[in-house]
């Protein structure tokens, strides 16, 4: 680029330079032809008046050794030439056009030559004109002696700005673009112990070369203490998911065992004793197995929602709208009296567990199904949108909605909007769709209102690949 800026900068005072030059020496000949018309004129106005071309042809004799005329002449008022001179025959006739009214002088320029024609006054009175007609070739001489000097300057300046360039690259540019490299090396290796030799000469690069160091030497700081902080949590973690697994297996085999006898008795009381009970025991003891199974189906649900927390994922490509119908399919042979359009893509396919993304896509579409009971017809609708480069999937439904105000509770571990009369539910069933998204990488929200249906939306990050 130095290089570059340099050939340019000497290209364009060379130019400039000559186009002076031209301007200039043109100029300067037509006055020096303008010097010696007028001296040639005032000498020949008496061979004029008196009709010597003899006398004439001795005054034009003066302009014989001069290098730039090639040819001159002095003619009478009525362009009669009076005497002539040419260095070459072919410049013997030379076609003067008249001047016009007023004009002492003027100058034509013709194919390397350059015409001026002067007026000869006596008293006042035009009795004559002489011309002279030069070469330009002196022009083109000075042209390619200034053309060759500005080759062998522009030569000895693209030398002198290629070392300087060299030197320039050398001592800045090549420590810049290894920090630029060192740069790239650590973020693409996260290998923070590189660091950049400093250059030997004491300058502000050298000074920039050293805060980088120092900077990685704090990244790499930052970086032991984080894996630090990373290796403590995860030894938290672990064992926070073993407490975990021993009270999932507490409640798995602790608390079933007391909900089995409950259940047990309160069976063989009914079959044995039934018949002795009136109808307020009798539905005394009915209460309590209702009560017993709704702990069974609670309990059951806080274990499937630790597995989706816990357990290992497998990642694979996963249609969702496969999923989405396979489960309506199931819906609809569980409850073939109920009028329900349901509506999909032909393919949605993402990257993910495929066991916890049907668990995720049959409690979306559960929900739906079961919030449009109290409907005579309902829609159910599967699809996506694009959002900020990204894919938003939705699952809307046309039922009995919520209040947009409880929306942050919808997620939220054993909360419902409905009650137990109105919709069956333990509450867990969104809240395992919001672990299942998370542990996808995305996010989760809803939109609804009272009694115009429901919309839940996630994302699933598929940039995690296949492995």
């Amino acid at each position: 680029m130095n290089t570059l800026v340099s050939a340019v900068a000497l290209l364009l005072a060379c130019a400039g330079f000559f186009t002076y030059d031209q301007i200039t020496f043109r100029q300067g000949l037509i006055r020096t032809l303008s010097a010696q018309a007028q001296i040639v004129g005032s000498n020949s106005v008496s061979a004029i008046l008196f009709n010597d071309p003899q006398a004439a042809a001795s005054t034009l004799a003066a302009l014989q050794g001069s290098q730039n005329i090639v040819s001159a002449g002095i003619l009478s008022s009525d362009h009669r030439a009076l005497a002539q001179f040419s260095q070459d025959r072919r410049e013997a006739n030379v076609d003067i056009p008249p001047l016009g009214p007023g004009k002492v002088q003027a100058y034509w320029l013709r194919a390397g030559r350059v015409v001026l024609v002067r007026r000869i006054l006596s008293e006042g009175r035009t009795v004559g004109f002489v011309y002279l007609q030069a070469s330009l070739q002196e022009l083109d001489k000075r042209l390619k002696r200034y053309a060759l000097i500005a080759v062998g300057v522009l030569l000895i300046s693209l030398a002198a700005a290629n070392l300087v360039s060299s030197s320039f690259r050398k001592s800045v540019a090549q420590p810049i673009i290894q920090l630029a490299e060192t740069a790239q090396r650590i973020s693409r290796d996260k290998n923070y112990d590189i660091r950049v030799s400093s250059p030997a000469e004491r300058n502000e690069l050298a000074v920039l070369v050293g805060s980088f160091n120092e900077m990685l030497g704090e990244l790499q700081k930052s970086h032991d203490e984080l894996e630090q902080r990373v290796a403590e949590r995860t030894r938290e973690l672990v064992s926070a998911n073993r407490e975990l697994e021993a009270f999932s297996y507490s409640v798995s085999h602790d608390l079933r065992g007391p909900l089995d006898a409950i259940n047990g008795f309160s069976y063989v009381l009914l079959n044995q004793y039934g018949a002795e009970l009136d109808g307020q025991r009798r539905e005394l003891v009915e209460n309590i197995r209702a009560s017993a199974r709704r702990m069974t189906a609670l309990i059951d649900d806080l274990l499937n929602l630790s597995r989706v927390t816990s357990s290992a994922m497998r990642l694979e490509k996963v249609d969702l709208s496969e999923v989405a119908r396979s489960i309506i399919d199931e819906l609809r042979q569980s409850a073939p009296q109920r009028a329900v359009e349901f509506i999909a893509p032909e393919k949605t396919e993402v990257v993910g567990d495929p066991r916890l993304l049907r668990v995720l896509m049959d409690n979306l579409l559960r929900n739906a199904w079961k919030y449009t009971s109290q409907h005579a017809s309902a829609r159910v609708e599967f699809g996506t949108v694009p959002e900020n480069r990204r894919t938003v999937y939705f699952v809307r439904d046309d039922g009995n909605g919520f209040d947009p105000r409880a929306a942050d509770r919808l997620f939220q571990p054993f909360q419902r909007l409905h009650s137990a009369a109105e919709f069956p539910g333990n509450g867990v069933g969104l809240a395992t769709v919001r672990r299942i998204v998370q542990r996808h990488g995305g996010e989760v929200w809803a939109h609804g209102a009272i009694e115009q249906g429901a919309t839940f939306y996630f994302t699933i990050n598929s940039s995690r690949g296949l492995g």
